[in-house]
């Protein structure tokens, strides 16, 4: 861009990424952004314990203003003291005072502030929206911006532009090379597979199908898993639990184990094209991925040569008992070479910085962004 931009960030959180797997996508995007010489304000409130879990100080490359959670008027107050910034946004998710945080920014809106919603799980949202027509969120979609999720492909936009927004574009998941490399392998993480996900209620299921009854097919494997609120779960013998893993120690958990599993939560894989955030820190780290099976898996990596493809448990199952030591090897460095040449935050940067460039034009019908 021709010009640096201040932008006041709203989300859930920047320093933490306790029960906040959005933390991963808000740093990379914003990281990148200030590395072109943006200014970035990050505001995001004391809640859920994140700041008693941080994971990282604030950084040297934002702002970091932490709200308090107990009153909406410490929301506007935040809202306020955003005014004099360039570009506004509003990511979903907060989890606190959502619905008056979506309606505030909207007064920041001028000739000068863009004001734009960014959807960090655009299949939770859209599905809230068409199960209650008077959600209060309908109304508001036609009034920002610019609508950006970080995924979801045409079946997002589609449905977003339906909702009245001017234009929807993904901003994918992405490398943070920064952060996201190989180290040398931890005992505390081996294992032949590892699955790195918290306990929510659409992911459960599918948890249990590709990961928690492979374990029980397969015996003589060892089994990781990593995340919050998997504690009353009872898990086969087989499986070891290493509860929260703070993000310093994803990468250990991403390279000591022979391969690493990703399993998308129901919405994400039945909306396609929503890779998490977990495939990018994986890859990055140079493991072996196992991912289940999801429309548009192959614009981000080779089935086959890059990634392994499973459509249930049992062909995980398949896979992990043919999987070699040598072809895991091959297949990690092939999968790491194509993120890092297409899927870093800096090529996501790229076509953010030319849709803000081209706002003029957001009205228009576009073609399909492809990552």
């Amino acid at each position: 861009m021709k010009n640096s931009l201040h932008i006041a960030f709203f989300g859930s959180s920047l320093v933490s990424a306790y029960w906040n797997g959005a933390a991963t996508y808000y740093r990379g995007i914003l990281r990148a952004l200030a590395e072109r010489g943006h200014q970035i304000t990050f505001y995001e409130p004391n809640a859920y314990d994140r700041q008693e879990h941080r994971d990282i100080p604030d950084p040297d490359w934002a702002k970091v203003v932490v709200y308090p959670a107990n009153s909406p008027s410490s929301v506007f107050v935040a809202v306020e003291s955003a005014r004099s910034a360039d570009l506004v946004v509003k990511a979903s998710g907060v989890g606190v005072w959502d619905n008056i945080l979506e309606a505030a920014v909207l007064a920041l809106k001028s000739p000068r502030t863009t004001v734009i919603f960014w959807d960090v799980d655009a299949p939770a949202t859209l599905d809230r929206m068409q199960a209650d027509e008077e959600d209060p969120f309908r109304a508001l979609i036609p009034r920002y911006d610019l609508v950006l999720t970080y995924g979801g492909g045409r079946p997002v936009i589609d449905a977003y532009e339906a909702l009245g927004a001017v234009r929807c574009v993904p901003i994918y998941n992405a490398l943070d090379p920064h952060v996201h490399f190989p180290v040398p392998p931890d005992p505390r993480f081996a294992g032949d597979l590892a699955f790195l996900g918290n306990r929510l209620p659409d992911r459960e299921k599918r948890v249990e199908e590709f990961f928690l009854n492979v374990a029980e097919a397969l015996p003589a494997r060892r089994f990781l898993l990593g995340g919050s609120g998997w504690d009353d779960r009872p898990l086969p013998a087989n499986v070891n639990y290493a509860g929260h893993v703070y993000t310093w120690d994803h990468n250990a958990f991403n390279c000591s184990p022979g391969a690493v599993l990703n399993i998308n939560r129901e919405s994400m894989a039945s909306y396609g094209f929503s890779p998490p955030t977990r495939i990018f820190e994986a890859v990055g780290a140079g493991a072996c991925l196992i991912t289940d099976a999801w429309t548009g898996i192959e614009l981000f990596l080779e089935p086959g040569t890059e990634v392994l493809v499973a459509r249930n448990g049992a062909e995980v199952a398949a896979l992990l008992d043919e999987l070699t030591p040598e072809r895991a090897k091959a297949i990690g460095e092939a999968a790491r070479r194509r993120i890092q040449n297409d899927h870093t935050y800096a090529h996501r940067v790229d076509l953010l910085e030319t849709l803000l460039d081209c706002r003029t034009t957001w009205g228009e019908p576009v073609e399909e962004v492809a990552p």
